[in-house]
């Protein structure tokens, strides 16, 4: 038995649900608003949960949240090296460092923060992301390699641009990582992110998201960027980590 959950129009999404999984099911449905259903169309995009994983599929291309495809890189002597974790620096700030991953997605960054030291807060606003990265968490949560930094993980549905601009805690990071700007060589993407590209569009708000992170009061802020890609909203970083595809923005606050 699977459940698909129908991704329509985001305010019409509907749910399909077999008898053993209905109590995910139905868990599912209520966070995120999804709707009852019973088939899906042919060459519809939607999701499945199949032996208590939630999948996003179109029928022929499938993805989930999965925390063990990096597991790897969060061991000893492999976690100082990575350019992220390089880019934020906990020990500058104890041992009850914070961090904010503002533009979530599938969650894979935070997971290295989290791995790193850091409680870190993420946010996703959309609901079919949002849902597979709560599923990735939940089975983490789960898993005893992982149930630690999971639990310095915690996720919020919602616009993390109008929270930044409302914490009452300033963050000690706030890494921002809006989608890159469209390939037009779609061979060359990640078979991951043919199926997001159909879910979010690259960010439309990059001032106001850059702004809310500097209201926020956080004492460094990173942005994700491809290598040779424009800065977020103009603004001049204070330096840059570069690595053979991506480099981090960084910008220091007192």
């Amino acid at each position: 038995m699977c459940i698909m959950l129908r991704i329509g129009r985001k305010e019409s999404m509907r749910l399909i649900t077999g008898e053993e999984d209905r109590p995910l099911a139905g868990q599912i449905a209520e966070q995120y608003g999804f709707l009852l259903d019973k088939e899906a169309a042919e060459g519809e995009l939607y999701l499945s949960v199949k032996d208590g994983v939630l999948y996003l599929t179109d029928g022929d291309l499938s993805m989930c949240g999965d925390f063990n495809r990096i597991l790897g890189r969060t061991q000893k002597g492999r976690l100082a090296g990575e350019l992220l974790v390089k880019a934020a620096k906990r020990k500058a700030f104890g041992e009850r460092a914070t961090a904010v991953d503002a533009t979530a997605g599938l969650g894979e960054d935070a997971f290295l923060l989290a791995a790193a030291g850091f409680a870190v807060q993420l946010y996703e606003s959309d609901p079919v992301i949002a849902a597979l990265l709560a599923d990735a968490l939940r089975r983490a949560a789960a898993d005893e390699t992982m149930a630690g930094i999971a639990s310095r993980m915690t996720l919020y549905f919602g616009d993390s641009i109008k929270a930044m601009k409302e914490m009452a805690e300033k963050p000690d990071v706030i890494l921002l990582d809006p989608m890159f700007p469209e390939r037009h060589k779609s061979a060359l993407i990640k078979k991951k992110f043919q199926l997001l590209q159909q879910l979010e569009k690259p960010c439309g708000e990059e001032k106001e998201l850059f702004d809310a992170a500097v209201s926020a009061g956080a004492h460094r802020i990173l942005v994700k960027r491809p290598l040779k890609g424009p800065v977020l909203a103009g603004q001049k970083p204070d330096y840059s980590l570069n690595g053979k595809a991506i480099r981090y923005d960084c910008y220091i606050f007192p």
